[in-house]
């Protein structure tokens, strides 16, 4: 879905004593084959800036005129530095979000997903920076899912593949698209679905916060109803845990605490090779009106410059291989996403938008990127291989 004609009105924050209130619980697991946790969530009130403790148990909140404030992040580059990435994303965002959504921020839509924007771009610059003044951090990298409230609608920040999911009436829909070379694939008509979900590459992101220099976010936005509930996961949920499954066990589940605490037990049950979290949030409040059927869910682009939106992309053109050539493992492989130093490597895949680095300039790769790149390279020559052969054939049947 692209972006549509967007009514301001409706996400101002409610007017009189109409309120929206959500209750959130977030719970993160180490899930069952790694040692370290690289995922991070954070939660704040976006008018007081102060984040939420879990410890002893959910809140319920009312948002207040500058809204709420939901991360997940998934972090890469071995256990430290996967851990420092994403705790640092969730800090900085907050941090940035503190400087330029403050209470005497005028309040309105624009000016709150430029806000989340710009927080997010300057996180990445600082943790590209850090890691080029450490090398022992270098390469480290995180995905971020981030989703802002304001009024009665969710703006949703995404970089890399951890997902936001709005269950409703029973039913989950994804209103994130996840940056990762499977999904780009699934869009050109390359692979289905089903076949993206089994592939041994399925791990493979475009984009994260800190490898490159710069970013290019991508914002949507979701009118929220009441009985709504917001999922935020990282890929230790949504990889083993289907849409239709976080819905029924969100939909069976009033509490938010025991909704986080099922869906992590549903993943770690299937092998738990990932780590795992989960924001939940049910919203409910005078200040929301009831679904209808005219409503849509989904992914919806919110027309803002410097994201996605205003930077149309398409794959190379490449031509389909026969169905029966693409191969995928239904046994999903264990320490790939987040690689340590005795892990696997991943096939690097580049950024989907140019990047520029500091004049005169140009940082050499980490080993491991070049590994991965040096694995790509049969892929891509086969790919060639095919594109000359259609070319001579077509040549020969319009000559015949």
């Amino acid at each position: 879905m692209t972006a549509t004609a967007f009514d301001s009105n409706s996400a101002q924050p409610p007017s009189g004593d109409r309120r929206v209130v959500a209750r959130v619980f977030a719970l993160t697991d180490v899930g069952r084959t790694r040692e370290h946790n690289e995922d991070t969530f954070l939660v704040a009130d976006l008018e007081s800036g102060a984040a939420l403790d879990f410890d002893t148990g959910y809140h319920e909140i009312t948002a207040e005129p500058h809204g709420l404030f939901f991360l997940v992040a998934d972090g890469m580059g071995g256990a430290a530095s996967g851990e420092l990435a994403s705790s640092m994303a969730g800090q900085l965002v907050l941090d940035g979000l503190r400087q330029l959504w403050s209470t005497s921020s005028p309040v309105s839509p624009e000016r709150f997903a430029e806000a989340l924007r710009d927080a997010t771009m300057a996180a990445n610059a600082r943790i590209h920076q850090h890691a080029r003044e450490h090398p022992e951090h270098r390469g480290m990298g995180t995905t971020a899912t981030i989703a802002g409230l304001l009024g009665d609608r969710l703006y949703v920040v995404q970089v890399g593949d951890s997902r936001a999911y709005i269950v409703r009436d029973g039913k989950a829909q994804q209103i994130t698209k996840d940056q990762s070379l499977m999904q780009r694939l699934v869009e050109a008509g390359e692979l289905t679905q089903e076949e993206a979900e089994v592939s041994d590459r399925r791990n493979i992101i475009l984009q994260a916060l800190g490898p490159e220099a710069q970013v290019t976010v991508d914002i949507t936005y979701q009118q929220v109803r009441k009985g709504d509930t917001l999922i935020l996961c990282s890929d230790g949920l949504s990889g083993l845990v289907k849409a239709d499954e976080i819905a029924q066990l969100t939909a069976m589940e009033l509490d938010v605490r025991m909704m986080c605490r099922k869906l992590i037990d549903r993943a770690n049950h299937r092998g738990g090779p990932d780590n795992i979290t989960v924001v939940a949030v049910r919203f409910d409040g005078d200040g929301l009106t009831a679904a209808s059927a005219a409503d849509s869910v989904g992914y919806t682009n919110y027309p803002l410059a410097g994201t996605l939106a205003e930077h149309t992309r398409e794959m190379p053109v490449v031509p389909r291989a026969p169905r029966n050539t693409i191969k995928s493992d239904p046994t999903p492989k264990q320490g790939i996403r987040r690689p340590t130093p005795t892990d696997m490597p991943v096939v690097n895949v580049p950024p989907m938008a140019p990047v520029t680095t500091e004049e005169h300039e140009t940082p050499l790769p980490p080993p491991e990127v070049e590994e991965r790149r040096r694995a790509a390279q049969p892929v891509f020559m086969l790919l060639a291989i095919v594109a000359l052969a259609a070319v001579v054939w077509t040549v020969l049947q319009l000559r015949s």
